[in-house]
């Protein structure tokens, strides 16, 4: 069995896959030994492998070393996907995965992966299994923030609500309208441009505010929730 670990801006998350099954997968604020421990009396796990947006405890790396055979992935690692940006080591390893998840989803096939977190991220493989490269802009949470910090008046805003009217009639309303309808015409923006250039193309939607989002994408998206954990899991399979 394969144990997956995903360390982004604000949650971690871990998966077991047996093959292409995914056992087990939950989120945690910090991944610590006790919990890694605890999923290891669960599962008989054989190999595993990290992607990580931050710096990673060094404790969490020698366990995963002592208990498994460990794939240590960076830049150089094999993938079964051929990258073609143009600097690959400012690429992020979650961008790696989530393209590498992306293209075994939908095989011989033009796909735009869209991650809506801490950042909204498009990443866009084509039907040859090449990643070309996409764009990143402020996610959700960045863009509330940024209102309500580089402004004098402008209340922070966490919980999301209802976006259904066409015009704020007041300043949290005009800030739910802006932000969240904002990033709505950027995906289907971007859609439409990504359709224009390319045939057959498939769409992927994950990432925590993807829920929010996928009722006002007027588009035909798939949820793939943890598109990331399979293309680790792939990246271990092709690895050995």
């Amino acid at each position: 069995m394969n144990l997956i670990i995903d360390i982004g801006n604000t949650l971690q998350k871990i998966a077991v896959f047996n093959n292409d099954d995914c056992l087990y997968c939950e989120h945690f604020i910090k991944i610590n030994e006790k919990i890694l421990t605890s999923i290891f009396n669960q599962f008989s796990i054989k190999y595993s492998i990290l992607s990580s947006v931050v710096e990673v405890d060094e404790q969490m790396i020698n366990f995963l070393k002592n208990n498994t055979q460990h794939i240590h992935f960076t830049h150089q690692t094999k993938l079964p996907i051929n990258i073609l940006y143009k600097s690959i080591e400012t690429l992020g390893l979650d961008r790696i995965a989530n393209a590498v998840g992306a293209a075994s989803l939908f095989p011989n096939t033009n796909v735009l992966s869209i991650q809506a977190g801490t950042c909204l991220v498009f990443d866009f493989v084509n039907e040859k299994k090449e990643y070309l490269g996409g764009s990143i802009s402020p996610g959700m949470k960045m863009r509330f923030e940024a209102l309500h910090e580089k402004t004098k008046n402008l209340p922070l805003l966490k919980e999301v609500e209802n976006c259904s009217n066409f015009l704020g009639t007041n300043s949290q309303e005009s800030i739910y309208c802006g932000v969240i309808k904002g990033i709505c015409h950027e995906i289907n923006g971007f859609m439409e441009d990504y359709k224009n250039r390319f045939n057959d193309i498939k769409v992927i939607l994950s990432g925590g505010d993807a829920i929010v989002l996928q009722k006002f994408i007027k588009n035909t998206i798939f949820a793939a929730p943890n598109v990331v954990l399979k293309g680790l899991n792939e990246i271990i399979k092709y690895n050995v």
